[in-house]
């Protein structure tokens, strides 16, 4: 896949999802074309039994973006999660243990500083490593 491409919109959306669940970690999908070409953000709810230090979509709105996605004929993209205390986020041991989805781009939103921060990265579930990538934004 080529690098992500994010329209300015799709990123104020995701901020804006972590703004509204902080101090609880937010989560959702990107789905989009197969050069990379972001189109549809699915917002999901976090279900996991500590939302302030983890995140688990819930199964069922997992499942239904998933189906939209297919048939939209859209890919997964991109996974993304917030770290509502991060000024610098950075996959957590967790996040690296739970990235089942290795060719998805995983973005973390930190809000700990003054302005939030969007980075995206590679996570190999099965090497338990990540490094960061880049991500372009595309308006026009």
């Amino acid at each position: 896949m080529l690098s992500l491409q994010l329209r300015s919109e799709h990123l104020a959306a995701i901020v804006m999802h972590a703004r509204a669940t902080a101090p609880e970690e937010c989560c959702g999908l990107i789905g989009g074309s197969d050069e990379g070409l972001a189109r549809n953000i699915y917002r999901l709810r976090n279900v996991t039994a500590n939302p302030f230090l983890a995140y688990e979509a819930a199964p069922e709105e997992l499942f239904a973006a998933q189906r939209q996605m297919r048939d939209r004929g859209e890919n997964l993209l991109a996974i993304y999660h917030s770290h509502p205390r991060s000024d610098d986020p950075s996959p957590s041991e967790t996040d690296v243990k739970q990235a089942y989805y290795p060719t998805a781009v995983y973005l973390i939103i930190g809000l700990g500083g003054d302005e939030p921060v969007v980075k995206a990265f590679k996570i190999s579930e099965r090497e338990q490593r990540w490094q960061q990538v880049e991500y372009v934004i595309v308006d026009g």
